[in-house]
Protein backbone atom coordinates (compact mmCIF):
# COMPACT_ATOMS: atom_id res chain seq x y z
CA UNK A 1 0.00 0.00 0.00
CA UNK A 2 3.03 2.31 -0.02
CA UNK A 3 3.65 2.40 -3.77
CA UNK A 4 4.71 5.71 -5.28
CA UNK A 5 2.58 7.33 -7.94
CA UNK A 6 5.65 8.33 -9.97
CA UNK A 7 5.69 9.13 -13.69
CA UNK A 8 3.08 7.68 -15.99
CA UNK A 9 1.65 7.65 -19.48
CA UNK A 10 -2.03 8.52 -19.93
CA UNK A 11 -3.85 5.85 -21.95
CA UNK A 12 -7.46 6.92 -21.65
CA UNK A 13 -9.85 9.21 -19.81
CA UNK A 14 -12.24 7.07 -17.74
CA UNK A 15 -14.42 9.79 -16.27
CA UNK A 16 -14.73 13.47 -15.44
CA UNK A 17 -16.69 15.05 -12.62
CA UNK A 18 -17.18 18.56 -11.28
CA UNK A 19 -14.15 18.29 -8.99
CA UNK A 20 -12.23 15.25 -10.21
CA UNK A 21 -11.10 13.24 -13.20
CA UNK A 22 -10.09 9.59 -13.53
CA UNK A 23 -7.43 8.51 -16.02
CA UNK A 24 -6.28 5.11 -17.19
CA UNK A 25 -2.51 5.19 -16.97
CA UNK A 26 0.57 3.08 -17.48
CA UNK A 27 3.25 3.74 -14.91
CA UNK A 28 6.67 3.99 -16.51
CA UNK A 29 8.52 2.52 -13.54
CA UNK A 30 6.81 -0.90 -13.74
CA UNK A 31 4.68 -0.91 -16.91
CA UNK A 32 1.52 -1.70 -14.92
CA UNK A 33 -1.84 -0.10 -15.64
CA UNK A 34 -3.73 1.81 -12.97
CA UNK A 35 -6.59 4.22 -12.60
CA UNK A 36 -5.42 7.65 -11.44
CA UNK A 37 -8.01 9.82 -9.71
CA UNK A 38 -7.11 13.51 -9.60
CA UNK A 39 -9.05 15.79 -7.25
CA UNK A 40 -8.64 19.58 -7.45
CA UNK A 41 -8.77 21.62 -4.23
CA UNK A 42 -9.74 25.10 -5.38
CA UNK A 43 -11.60 26.54 -2.39
CA UNK A 44 -11.98 26.05 1.31
CA UNK A 45 -15.21 24.16 0.67
CA UNK A 46 -13.24 21.66 -1.46
CA UNK A 47 -11.28 20.52 1.59
CA UNK A 48 -14.05 17.96 2.17
CA UNK A 49 -12.76 16.16 -0.94
CA UNK A 50 -9.30 16.02 0.60
CA UNK A 51 -10.79 14.56 3.78
CA UNK A 52 -12.71 11.99 1.75
CA UNK A 53 -9.63 10.92 -0.23
CA UNK A 54 -7.64 10.49 2.98
CA UNK A 55 -10.50 8.54 4.54
CA UNK A 56 -10.78 6.21 1.53
CA UNK A 57 -7.05 5.53 1.64
CA UNK A 58 -7.21 4.84 5.38
CA UNK A 59 -10.01 2.31 4.76
CA UNK A 60 -8.25 0.69 1.78
CA UNK A 61 -5.06 0.12 3.77
CA UNK A 62 -7.03 -2.15 6.13
CA UNK A 63 -8.41 -4.32 3.31
CA UNK A 64 -6.97 -7.09 1.17
CA UNK A 65 -9.49 -9.15 -0.77
CA UNK A 66 -9.83 -10.07 -4.48
CA UNK A 67 -13.32 -8.53 -4.64
CA UNK A 68 -12.39 -5.20 -3.00
CA UNK A 69 -10.81 -2.42 -5.05
CA UNK A 70 -7.27 -1.53 -4.00
CA UNK A 71 -6.04 2.02 -3.51
CA UNK A 72 -2.27 1.73 -3.79
CA UNK A 73 -1.13 5.25 -2.98
CA UNK A 74 -2.22 8.77 -2.10
CA UNK A 75 -0.25 11.86 -3.08
CA UNK A 76 -0.99 15.46 -2.09
CA UNK A 77 0.45 18.29 -4.16
CA UNK A 78 1.33 21.17 -1.88
CA UNK A 79 0.87 24.86 -2.60
CA UNK A 80 2.02 27.54 -0.20
CA UNK A 81 -0.73 29.89 0.87
CA UNK A 82 -3.42 27.67 -0.64
CA UNK A 83 -6.37 26.17 1.24
CA UNK A 84 -4.97 23.65 3.70
CA UNK A 85 -1.67 23.82 1.86
CA UNK A 86 -2.95 21.32 -0.76
CA UNK A 87 -4.12 22.14 -4.28
CA UNK A 88 -4.43 18.63 -5.75
CA UNK A 89 -4.85 15.06 -4.51
CA UNK A 90 -4.00 11.96 -6.54
CA UNK A 91 -5.13 8.42 -5.80
CA UNK A 92 -3.43 5.49 -7.51
CA UNK A 93 -6.19 2.88 -7.81
CA UNK A 94 -6.37 -0.67 -9.12
CA UNK A 95 -7.49 -0.56 -12.77
CA UNK A 96 -10.54 -2.65 -13.64
CA UNK A 97 -11.32 -3.18 -17.32
CA UNK A 98 -15.07 -3.28 -16.93
CA UNK A 99 -18.18 -1.38 -15.98
CA UNK A 100 -20.54 -1.04 -13.05
CA UNK A 101 -23.54 -3.32 -12.64
CA UNK A 102 -26.07 -0.56 -13.32
CA UNK A 103 -24.73 -0.42 -16.90
CA UNK A 104 -25.78 -3.99 -17.73
CA UNK A 105 -29.24 -4.59 -19.18
CA UNK A 106 -29.22 -8.38 -18.94
CA UNK A 107 -27.21 -10.62 -16.62
CA UNK A 108 -28.04 -14.36 -16.76
CA UNK A 109 -29.26 -15.84 -13.44
CA UNK A 110 -26.23 -18.15 -12.95
CA UNK A 111 -23.91 -15.17 -13.46
CA UNK A 112 -25.98 -13.06 -11.06
CA UNK A 113 -25.60 -15.73 -8.39
CA UNK A 114 -21.81 -15.69 -8.67
CA UNK A 115 -21.72 -11.90 -8.61
CA UNK A 116 -23.85 -11.86 -5.45
CA UNK A 117 -21.61 -14.49 -3.83
CA UNK A 118 -18.49 -12.42 -4.54
CA UNK A 119 -20.05 -9.21 -3.18
CA UNK A 120 -21.05 -11.07 -0.01
CA UNK A 121 -17.51 -12.42 0.33
CA UNK A 122 -16.10 -8.88 0.04
CA UNK A 123 -18.51 -7.52 2.64
CA UNK A 124 -17.79 -10.41 4.99
CA UNK A 125 -14.10 -9.48 4.88
CA UNK A 126 -14.83 -5.78 5.47
CA UNK A 127 -16.92 -6.64 8.50
CA UNK A 128 -14.16 -8.86 9.91
CA UNK A 129 -11.95 -5.77 9.76
CA UNK A 130 -14.60 -3.73 11.61
CA UNK A 131 -15.47 -1.68 8.52
CA UNK A 132 -18.92 -1.12 7.00
CA UNK A 133 -19.13 -0.02 3.38
CA UNK A 134 -22.19 2.17 3.94
CA UNK A 135 -23.21 2.58 0.29
CA UNK A 136 -23.55 -0.77 -1.50
CA UNK A 137 -25.47 -0.30 -4.76
CA UNK A 138 -25.12 -1.46 -8.39
CA UNK A 139 -23.00 1.51 -9.47
CA UNK A 140 -20.51 0.80 -6.66
CA UNK A 141 -19.84 -2.70 -7.97
CA UNK A 142 -17.70 -3.30 -11.04
CA UNK A 143 -17.59 -6.37 -13.25
CA UNK A 144 -14.50 -6.80 -15.41
CA UNK A 145 -14.41 -8.41 -18.83
CA UNK A 146 -12.49 -11.31 -17.30
CA UNK A 147 -15.27 -11.92 -14.75
CA UNK A 148 -13.81 -10.21 -11.70
CA UNK A 149 -16.22 -8.55 -9.27
CA UNK A 150 -14.92 -5.46 -7.45
CA UNK A 151 -16.67 -3.46 -4.74
CA UNK A 152 -15.57 0.16 -5.12
CA UNK A 153 -15.95 3.59 -3.46
CA UNK A 154 -15.09 3.73 0.23
CA UNK A 155 -16.20 7.35 0.55
CA UNK A 156 -19.02 6.52 2.99
CA UNK A 157 -17.27 3.58 4.65
CA UNK A 158 -17.44 3.59 8.43
CA UNK A 159 -14.69 2.29 10.69
CA UNK A 160 -16.08 1.11 14.02
CA UNK A 161 -15.43 3.69 16.71
CA UNK A 162 -15.71 6.69 14.41
CA UNK A 163 -18.54 9.18 14.95
CA UNK A 164 -21.34 9.62 12.40
CA UNK A 165 -22.48 13.23 12.10
CA UNK A 166 -25.01 13.06 9.27
CA UNK A 167 -27.28 10.72 7.34
CA UNK A 168 -25.24 8.93 4.70
CA UNK A 169 -26.22 6.54 1.94
CA UNK A 170 -28.24 6.38 -1.28
CA UNK A 171 -32.02 6.69 -0.69
CA UNK A 172 -32.98 3.87 -3.08
CA UNK A 173 -30.79 1.40 -1.14
CA UNK A 174 -30.85 2.86 2.36
CA UNK A 175 -31.73 0.81 5.45
CA UNK A 176 -34.33 2.21 7.88
CA UNK A 177 -31.73 2.66 10.62
CA UNK A 178 -29.46 4.70 8.33
CA UNK A 179 -32.04 7.48 8.51
CA UNK A 180 -31.12 7.63 12.21
CA UNK A 181 -27.39 7.79 11.36
CA UNK A 182 -26.91 4.16 12.40
CA UNK A 183 -24.52 2.20 10.19
CA UNK A 184 -23.65 -1.42 10.91
CA UNK A 185 -23.06 -4.81 9.31
CA UNK A 186 -26.85 -5.19 9.21
CA UNK A 187 -27.32 -1.92 7.28
CA UNK A 188 -24.71 -3.12 4.77
CA UNK A 189 -26.75 -6.32 4.51
CA UNK A 190 -29.88 -4.27 3.76
CA UNK A 191 -28.01 -2.21 1.11
CA UNK A 192 -26.83 -5.47 -0.44
CA UNK A 193 -30.36 -6.87 -0.34
CA UNK A 194 -31.67 -3.75 -2.08
CA UNK A 195 -28.95 -4.16 -4.71
CA UNK A 196 -29.90 -7.79 -5.35
CA UNK A 197 -33.58 -6.79 -5.44
CA UNK A 198 -32.85 -4.17 -8.10
CA UNK A 199 -30.84 -6.57 -10.27
CA UNK A 200 -33.38 -9.40 -9.93
CA UNK A 201 -36.56 -7.38 -10.46
CA UNK A 202 -35.47 -4.12 -12.18
CA UNK A 203 -37.52 -2.38 -9.51
CA UNK A 204 -36.39 -0.32 -6.53
CA UNK A 205 -37.46 -1.11 -2.99
CA UNK A 206 -39.83 1.42 -1.35
CA UNK A 207 -37.95 4.50 -0.17
CA UNK A 208 -37.56 4.38 3.60
CA UNK A 209 -36.91 8.12 3.45
CA UNK A 210 -39.41 9.50 0.89
CA UNK A 211 -38.31 12.54 -1.07
CA UNK A 212 -39.85 15.95 -0.44
CA UNK A 213 -39.83 18.85 1.97
CA UNK A 214 -42.27 17.20 4.38
CA UNK A 215 -41.01 13.63 4.00
CA UNK A 216 -41.40 11.27 6.95
CA UNK A 217 -39.45 7.99 7.17
CA UNK A 218 -41.51 4.86 6.55
CA UNK A 219 -42.37 3.00 9.75
CA UNK A 220 -42.50 -0.79 9.88
CA UNK A 221 -46.20 -0.97 9.00
CA UNK A 222 -45.69 1.35 6.04
CA UNK A 223 -42.76 -0.76 4.85
CA UNK A 224 -44.80 -3.97 5.01
CA UNK A 225 -47.64 -2.35 3.05
CA UNK A 226 -45.38 -1.11 0.26
CA UNK A 227 -42.78 -3.86 -0.01
CA UNK A 228 -43.41 -6.53 -2.65
CA UNK A 229 -41.42 -9.76 -2.19
CA UNK A 230 -38.93 -10.74 -4.86
CA UNK A 231 -41.07 -13.70 -5.99
CA UNK A 232 -44.00 -11.36 -6.66
CA UNK A 233 -41.81 -9.18 -8.88
CA UNK A 234 -39.86 -12.01 -10.52
CA UNK A 235 -41.62 -15.41 -10.38
CA UNK A 236 -38.68 -16.98 -12.26
CA UNK A 237 -36.21 -16.20 -9.48
CA UNK A 238 -34.77 -19.19 -7.62
CA UNK A 239 -37.06 -19.49 -4.55
CA UNK A 240 -34.20 -19.81 -2.04
CA UNK A 241 -32.52 -16.70 -3.48
CA UNK A 242 -35.77 -14.72 -3.40
CA UNK A 243 -36.28 -15.69 0.24
CA UNK A 244 -32.71 -14.71 1.14
CA UNK A 245 -33.12 -11.27 -0.44
CA UNK A 246 -36.42 -10.77 1.40
CA UNK A 247 -34.70 -11.66 4.68
CA UNK A 248 -31.87 -9.19 4.02
CA UNK A 249 -34.54 -6.51 3.48
CA UNK A 250 -36.37 -7.07 6.76
CA UNK A 251 -37.32 -3.70 8.26
CA UNK A 252 -35.94 -4.65 11.66
CA UNK A 253 -32.22 -5.39 11.61
CA UNK A 254 -32.74 -8.18 14.17
CA UNK A 255 -34.92 -10.04 11.64
CA UNK A 256 -32.18 -10.12 8.99
CA UNK A 257 -29.61 -12.95 8.75
CA UNK A 258 -27.15 -13.05 11.64
CA UNK A 259 -24.17 -11.78 9.65
CA UNK A 260 -22.62 -11.59 6.18
CA UNK A 261 -20.93 -14.94 6.73
CA UNK A 262 -24.38 -16.55 6.80
CA UNK A 263 -25.43 -14.68 3.65
CA UNK A 264 -22.18 -15.61 1.89
CA UNK A 265 -22.56 -19.30 2.81
CA UNK A 266 -26.16 -19.36 1.53
CA UNK A 267 -25.10 -17.82 -1.77
CA UNK A 268 -22.17 -20.22 -2.11
CA UNK A 269 -24.58 -23.13 -1.63
CA UNK A 270 -26.89 -21.73 -4.32
CA UNK A 271 -23.94 -21.35 -6.71
CA UNK A 272 -22.94 -24.98 -6.15
CA UNK A 273 -26.50 -26.12 -6.88
CA UNK A 274 -27.29 -23.94 -9.89
CA UNK A 275 -23.99 -23.22 -11.68
CA UNK A 276 -23.30 -26.61 -13.19
CA UNK A 277 -22.06 -25.90 -16.72
CA UNK A 278 -18.80 -24.32 -17.81
CA UNK A 279 -20.76 -21.87 -19.97
CA UNK A 280 -22.48 -20.60 -16.81
CA UNK A 281 -19.19 -19.70 -15.13
CA UNK A 282 -18.71 -16.00 -14.48
CA UNK A 283 -15.26 -16.08 -16.08
CA UNK A 284 -16.75 -17.55 -19.29
CA UNK A 285 -19.64 -15.14 -19.69
CA UNK A 286 -19.34 -12.92 -22.76
CA UNK A 287 -20.86 -9.50 -22.38
CA UNK A 288 -23.83 -8.83 -24.70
Amino acid sequence: MSEKIGTFQVLNKLGVGAHSSILQIRRNSDGRQYALKIVKIESEDDLKFLDQAEHEFEVAKKLDHPNLIKIHALEKQKSFGFFGGVKEVKQLIEFVNGKTLDQFKIIPPPVQLQIFRDIASALEMMHRRNICHGDIKPNNIMLSRSGQVKVIDYGLAWIKGQDKHRIQGTPEYMAPEQVKMQVSEKSDMFNFGATMYRLLTWQHIPLVLPQGDNSVPLDEDGWKRHYKPVAARNPQCIPALAQLVDRCLAYRSSHRPENMHEVHQNLQLLVSKHVLNEDDQLSCWEWP
